[in-house]
């Protein structure tokens, strides 16, 4: 995370909105989301008093409190009487929230929240394709079949080729039954899933060989052999990872 180069001391200057937004609380939970994330205010010190933050956005004391008290739900802060609002550690901050997350991956160069989330991603997936293996059914089994090889004729339209990709995995996730698993995976894809951070390169031989690891799940899971659909589910994601993100990923932490 990159340290910031303005003084914790002083409060920033009011965001440029270009027109007043229709939630004010949330415009500025939003700022000061980004601004903690940023290291504007780092874990240990304390925001800056209420009057200080009503003048620097021109808001009510009544839309700080309200925006305070959503960063506290988000984690992001702490409320102590006698000693302010203090920013919590990292460690304590809801990284499933969409601003949160949107945030920290904006400001990780080293793309190590990504690398996180493909793991993350790969846990659940891989479970999820295990189990897909002894429950799917022929509709299931067929949807498979029909979206790898439609996948096969879609390499050159990486845009339409991602819509399929995206059902692919779906079809599988529901096949498993574990809704919470899935819901966790299309909440990180949902808010990810169109940055180009996480996208990364997108050419035809990629998209070659990633409908190549769609079609050896696919064959897994209709051969109901679990442990080969779940292996090969954690080939993909962590193949497809690397190659996305240039070849730069830590091997070690993706493998792990």
């Amino acid at each position: 995370m990159t340290a910031s180069r303005e003084s914790t001391g002083s409060v920033p200057a009011q965001p440029a909105w270009v027109r007043r937004p229709a939630s004010l609380a949330r415009a500025v939970t939003a700022e000061l989301v980004e601004r903690i994330v940023r290291g504007v205010h780092p874990p240990g010190t304390s925001l800056p008093p209420e009057p200080a933050l009503c003048e620097a956005f021109s808001v009510s004391r009544t839309v700080v409190r309200e925006a305070v008290k959503i960063l506290q739900e988000k984690g992001l802060v702490q409320v102590r009487q006698g000693s302010g609002t203090m920013v919590t550690p990292p460690a304590t901050w809801d990284m499933l929230d969409e601003l949160v997350l949107t945030a920290t991956i904006a400001e990780d160069e080293s793309l190590a929240i990504l690398d996180d989330l493909v793991v993350t991603r790969r846990v659940l997936e891989s479970d999820m394709a295990n189990v897909a293996a002894r429950l799917a059914g022929p509709d299931t089994i067929d949807r498979l079949r029909t979206l790898v090889e439609e996948m096969d004729e879609l390499v050159d339209d990486p845009v339409t080729y991602a819509e399929s990709d995206r059902a692919f995995h779906d079809t599988i996730m529901r096949a498993s039954g574990n809704r919470i698993a899935r819901g966790v995976v299309r909440s990180l894809e949902g808010q990810v899933v169109n940055t180009a951070r996480y996208l990364g390169r997108t050419e035809r031989a990629l998209c070659v060989a990633s409908n190549q690891g769609h079609r050896r799940i696919y064959e897994r899971i209709a051969a109901h052999d679990p442990e080969g659909a779940a292996e090969a589910m954690f080939q993909h994601i962590t193949e497809a990872w690397i190659v996305r993100r240039d070849g730069t990923a830590d091997p070690v932490r993706l493998r792990r």
